[in-house]
């Protein structure tokens, strides 16, 4: 049975025992192995959005729903993630930064989808984008190994894929967009 607090506490000790992304992957895909108590204990989600569970200089933890259809530009975090799914799916496109181009150029790189019950780590240096691929609200566990709010990170351009920092009023945006799209469905 999920229990957010004892998620939470799990997540801390294995970060302190472990700085990379390895024993806190194993909390993440014990709590998603049973997606309907993780949605019990947080809630059925009815709004796209992005909320903290925790967050320290070591550690944040959210709980993200991706509205129906949507997708984030590429991106990066600077440190390793893990992703737990408990609803819906999530697909990842992953990219790598093209060699010697100017402005921080990238190129499509791979993709993995992650569905109900999956977990994945994604590294220190990933950049990928997401969509959710569905008609309804995908949601997902989403644990950084670092302060997620403060860290400097990067975000492309979705048309030219041109590097520059990442602005995070802009994916709130396009989480309040997506709920546009639930008011009218």
């Amino acid at each position: 049975m999920f229990e957010l607090d004892r998620f939470i506490d799990d997540c801390k000790q294995a970060v302190a025992s472990d700085p990379t992304h390895k024993a806190a992957q194993e909390v993440v895909a014990r709590a998603v192995s049973d997606p309907a108590s993780v949605l019990k204990a947080l809630g059925e989600p009815t709004r796209a959005g992005a909320k903290a569970l925790y967050h320290s200089p070591e550690l944040t933890i959210l709980n993200i729903a991706w509205g129906p259809y949507m997708t984030v530009y590429p991106h990066n975090h600077e440190m390793w993630a893990v992703i737990g799914m408990y609803g819906g799916r999530e697909d990842n496109m992953f990219w790598r930064r093209v060699a010697d181009a100017p402005d921080g150029l990238i190129e499509a790189a791979g993709a993995k989808a992650l569905s109900v019950g999956d977990c994945t780590p994604l590294g220190k240096d990933i950049i990928h984008s997401v969509t959710n691929p569905l008609a309804k609200i995908s949601s997902a566990i989403h644990v950084y190994g670092g302060d997620f709010f403060e860290i400097h990170r990067s975000e492309w351009d979705a048309e030219r894929l041109t590097e520059q920092a990442y602005d995070g009023a802009k994916t709130m945006a396009l989480l309040e967009a997506s709920n546009r799209f639930l008011d009218v469905a």
